[in-house]
């Protein structure tokens, strides 16, 4: 029996969720889980860092700093709830917050004090899992489809895993033992900058302002002609393509909208995204577990079992037992186990890497 800690921020930029996990002859038990929001100044940092700009070296290495209090922060509240002691959980497996990634130039980047981290939670931590891949050859993402097999996987269920965080990705598993996915577009990503924007909200909760608006189709039908979704896999995609500035240029060649019609548009884009790849490349699966923060969005999920049909089975993985927004930060904390046990924790046929590499560098504390 080991006790992990996987701590995980995404490409939303809202904080960080925690969870407390315990691994066991291969069974995954969920102990305890926590989040910790950050604060609107390092969250408009974290933004920035999205595109280069003056001094980036320097605002880089501070809201590195900044994130791994945050981080402690969210390992002390896992410890508190838990009940245990530092000293009795062997690794923190952190992923650090994406600022580029650019596989196709050879590297991907997650910013994060690793070391600091260690210092100030006293135990040892594991970070950097995506360099390996990338170095390898690999996209360095999804590393999840991995960890959606070893939890979610059962034999002769074909079943689809579709992660909607800021940007969506589908783990198909075949139920005999084969895994595929990739990085399907965006999740929540522009939903959230628009509405940010428009009504100065993190987020649409449950979907209820784009509930109010109605679908633009020449819209839709301009988003839908990016590139990227017709590529082949293996892909990954973020922010490095899909933010404001390349809505902003699509609207730019129609005609003014009102602002929750383009928030039910994009609603509906990427519902349609999602649902186009998995009737693709789903491999006969007709069962779909949502997990991410979209699984809490009731107008994004109706939309998405509209595009699937109703022959598909629609449900967040809170049918499987596990609640939808601790799913990514369980999955790091078994990466990390994965690293201590010195066993692969890429998947080469999802990210196309060379070969299984074991993920991640270690901080003793």
């Amino acid at each position: 029996m080991a006790l992990y800690i996987g701590l995980m921020s995404g490409t939303s930029l809202d904080g960080v969720d925690g969870a407390l996990a315990q691994f066991d002859d291969g069974a995954t038990t969920t102990v305890a889980t926590a989040y910790v929001a950050f604060p609107p100044a390092l969250r408009a940092d974290l933004a920035a860092l999205q595109a280069s700009g003056d001094n980036e070296i320097e605002r880089e290495a501070l809201a590195a700093n900044q994130l791994a209090q945050h981080y402690a922060a969210c390992v002390a509240a896992l410890l508190r709830e838990s009940g245990h002691a530092a000293a009795g959980v062997r690794a923190v497996a952190v992923h650090g917050q994406t600022i580029r990634h650019r596989p196709e130039l050879g590297f991907t980047r997650q910013t994060n004090n690793p070391a600091l981290l260690a210092e100030l939670c006293g135990i040892d931590v594991v970070a950097d899992f995506r360099s390996r891949d990338v170095a390898a050859g690999g996209q360095g993402a999804p590393l999840v489809p991995a960890f959606h097999q070893a939890l979610f996987g059962k034999p002769g269920q074909p079943r689809v895993v579709a992660n909607i965080g800021g940007i969506s990705n589908i783990s198909i598993l075949y139920g005999d033992g084969r895994v595929s996915g990739f990085d399907t577009g965006p999740g929540n990503v522009l939903l959230d900058g628009w509405i940010q924007r428009h009504r100065q909200q993190e987020y649409d909760a449950d979907g209820a302002w784009a509930a109010t608006g109605k679908i633009l189709p020449a819209l839709l039908e301009e988003l839908l002609r990016e590139a990227y979704l017709s590529r082949p896999a293996p892909k990954s995609t973020g922010r490095d393509l899909f933010h404001l500035e390349w809505l902003d240029a699509r609207l730019a060649v129609h005609a003014p909208a009102a602002p929750e019609d383009v928030q039910r548009t994009l609603t509906e884009y990427t519902a349609v995204t999602l649902a186009d790849a998995i009737k693709v490349n789903g491999g006969g699966a007709d069962a779909v577990y949502v997990c991410g923060g979209g699984a809490y969005n009731g107008v994004l999920m109706e939309a998405l079992g509209q595009a699937l049909g109703k022959q598909v089975l629609l449900a967040s993985t809170q049918a499987l037992g596990v609640a939808p927004n601790c799913v990514e930060a369980l999955a790091f904390a078994w990466l990390g186990y994965r690293f201590s046990e010195r066993l692969a924790g890429n998947l080469p046929a999802v990210t196309g890497a060379g070969g299984e590499r074991v993920l991640g560098a270690l901080y003793p504390a």
